[in-house]
Parts: C-alpha cells; sequence; structure tokens
C-alpha cells in the first residue's frame, strides 16, 4: 500500500475514533438537557448535537459539489429528533457513507481531484476535503464535552480516546 493511502487510511481511523465517542458523548445525553444554551450567541446542545451527526453528510454532499439546496435539506433532516440513540446511529451510518466515499476515490483522485464547495471561490483537493472533515468532527466533539462537563455528566478526557 502507498504512502498516500496509508495516510487516507489513518484519518479515517481517526475520524472513526472521533464518531465512537461522539456517540458515546451523544448517549449520555438527558431530555432534559437539550435545550441548555451555554450562552446566547451559541448553538443549544440539540443544534450543536444535530451539526454534529450531520458532519460527515454534509461535508461529504459539500465535496462533491451538491447545490446549497442540497447540502441545506441535508443539515434540517434531523429536525424534531431527540433521540440519542437514534442520533448516535444516523452519525455511524453518515460516517460509514463518507468512509465508502473515500475508500472508492484512487489515489490520483484523491490526491489531485478538486471540487469546490457552493460557498466558496476556489476549490480544494479530496485530501484537503477529508482533513477539514476530521477536524471539524473533532472541533465539534470537544463542543459537546464541554457542554455535558457543564450539565454536571460524568465524563472524563479519558473517554475521548476509549
Amino acid at each position: 500500500m502507498s504512502g498516500t493511502l496509508q495516510v487516507r487510511d489513518h484519518l479515517l481511523s481517526e475520524l472513526e475514533t472521533g464518531v465512537r465517542t461522539g456517540e458515546a458523548l451523544i448517549r449520555k445525553i438527558r431530555p432534559e438537557d437539550w435545550g441548555f444554551r451555554p450562552q446566547d450567541n451559541f448553538r443549544s446542545l440539540l443544534e450543536l448535537v444535530h451539526h454534529f451527526v450531520l458532519i460527515p453528510a454534509s461535508d461529504l454532499a459539500i465535496m462533491q459539489e451538491k447545490s446549497e439546496g442540497e447540502v441545506g435539506s441535508i443539515e434540517g433532516s434531523l429536525s424534531g429528533v431527540e433521540d440519542p440513540e437514534r442520533l448516535a446511529t444516523t452519525f455511524r451510518q453518515n460516517f460509514e457513507a463518507y468512509k465508502a466515499y473515500i475508500l472508492s476515490l484512487s489515489e490520483e483522485d484523491y490526491l489531485n481531484r478538486s471540487t469546490k464547495a457552493f460557498y466558496m471561490e476556489h476549490g480544494h483537493l479530496q485530501v484537503q476535503w477529508q482533513i477539514e472533515t476530521v477536524t471539524h468532527v473533532f472541533h465539534h466533539r470537544s463542543q459537546i464535552y464541554n457542554y455535558l462537563k457543564q450539565l454536571g455528566h460524568e465524563v472524563s478526557f479519558f473517554m475521548l480516546y476509549a
């Protein structure tokens, strides 16, 4: 296996860690937690979790050059969903679809195929989009962890890597 494909697989493994540990965080949420908002200019926990769960699906749509409307449809697809198990399952399904796409790319396409998001002037390579997705998931996983800490949940740093 080439070094490029090894890096691709390492990034997928890191993303899977973010998904697995994110699922565990989501499963800790109680019904009374959903409305929590640390400050007026922050998302509620429900809004944050919806965004988090949809990252693999929305980032995949963006890297496949879907329209603003198509991405918006994905981002609104969890409206009204508050069941932690359903949200965790959806997160896993979105990750698996994202992973299948990344693995379907030839090494040439992975390194050199550029796609442009509807909101950008210039495109990014597929490898760059993958890095963006990994950082996006870990950024919001951290936010959820902090929200749960503020709500008094028993969470520890160690669970983020279990």
